[in-house]
């Protein structure tokens, strides 16, 4: 769909799961966005692979936002709930990663990413600044620890009337630049069984090795199927401060993919004090291997990203 066209609800796609080796999208960086990294589906215990997000309600908690339609704007703000069983406002939770609450918001496409950290109001209403400005339908991801301590990753659609057009996917590539920095990605995934990949980050052309310490960890990865949306949040390996993890320039993930199909990954680093993001498409197969024959040495420069702020 090349011409605009206007908004009547985005499509969802059915299947593509993650499966075989990388390749690379577009970075974009972002100089207060917040990482965060998760592995656990709406309900699942932590380390399961399968995808989260996919509905508003499980466990007996519901994703409810306060206007799941509204107009395109820059200056939006966004405010939900989480409900118990019994239509209750949460309002504990279980510290994860600094915050009591994750969020993600995503339009189906995947452009827009954004990753927030709302504020918990006394009533149980969560709330945060949003750029709105791209019309169309947008996934909306809670991602919490409950005060039990059981984790769960919640979706709602987010409709913002106006024209767009939806934007193709990215084309794969292994290495991108942005911001004056380039990440090179590394590894094969596998479906059904944890391998490594690697996010190495250099700058003009020399590896950093000063990574910061971002929401306790020096990097973060978010997966995104794009027929679906079905959410994963990956842990990297080692913790800053344990005596054994390199501040960079590469960043491990041990990834479990659920199966096979297109991919959007979104990876954070911080150095210098300010955050940046990495997109990268992944098309992925059951035979592991280089997608479509990519090398670390295509390349794709990004155009300078617009910041999105998080309310965390």
């Amino acid at each position: 769909m090349n011409t605009p066209t206007k908004f009547t609800g985005f499509a969802l796609g059915l299947v593509a799961l993650f499966g075989v080796a990388l390749g690379v999208g577009a970075l974009a960086g972002t100089g207060d966005s917040e990482p965060e990294t998760h592995d656990a589906a709406a309900g699942e215990p932590a380390g399961d692979a399968t995808p989260g997000g996919l509905t508003s309600s499980a466990g007996g908690y519901t994703l409810v936002l306060e206007d799941p339609v509204t107009t395109a704007t820059r200056a939006a703000i966004l405010r939900f709930r989480i409900e118990d069983s019994t239509g209750r406002p949460v309002t504990q939770y279980t510290p994860n990663h600094e915050k009591d609450l994750h969020l993600i918001l995503v339009r189906r496409d995947t452009a827009g990413y954004q990753h927030l950290h709302p504020a918990l109001g006394p009533d149980g209403t969560w709330s945060t600044p949003v750029d709105l400005t791209r019309a169309g339908d947008h996934r909306v991801f809670a991602d919490f620890v409950t005060a039990e301590g059981q984790p769960f990753t919640l979706g709602a659609e987010l409709r913002v009337a106006g024209q767009y057009t939806p934007r193709p996917l990215p084309a794969p590539h292994t290495t991108v630049t942005v911001n004056g920095y380039t990440v090179a990605l590394n590894g094969t995934v596998a479906p059904g069984r944890a391998t490594d990949v690697t996010f190495t980050v250099t700058r003009g052309g020399e590896p950093v090795p000063d990574l910061q310490p971002y929401l306790g960890a020096y990097g973060h990865l978010v997966a995104l199927r794009t027929a679906d949306l079905g959410y994963l949040h990956v842990h990297p390996a080692g913790h800053p401060g344990d005596g054994s993890t390199p501040a960079g320039p590469g960043v491990t993930f041990a990834v479990t993919a659920p199966g096979t199909g297109d991919y959007r990954l979104f990876f954070e680093f911080r150095h210098r004090g300010a955050v940046h993001r990495a997109e990268f498409t992944v098309p992925v197969a059951e035979t592991a291997g280089d997608p479509a024959g990519h090398t670390p040495d295509d390349a794709q420069t990004a155009p300078e990203p617009t910041g999105h702020g998080h309310g965390h």
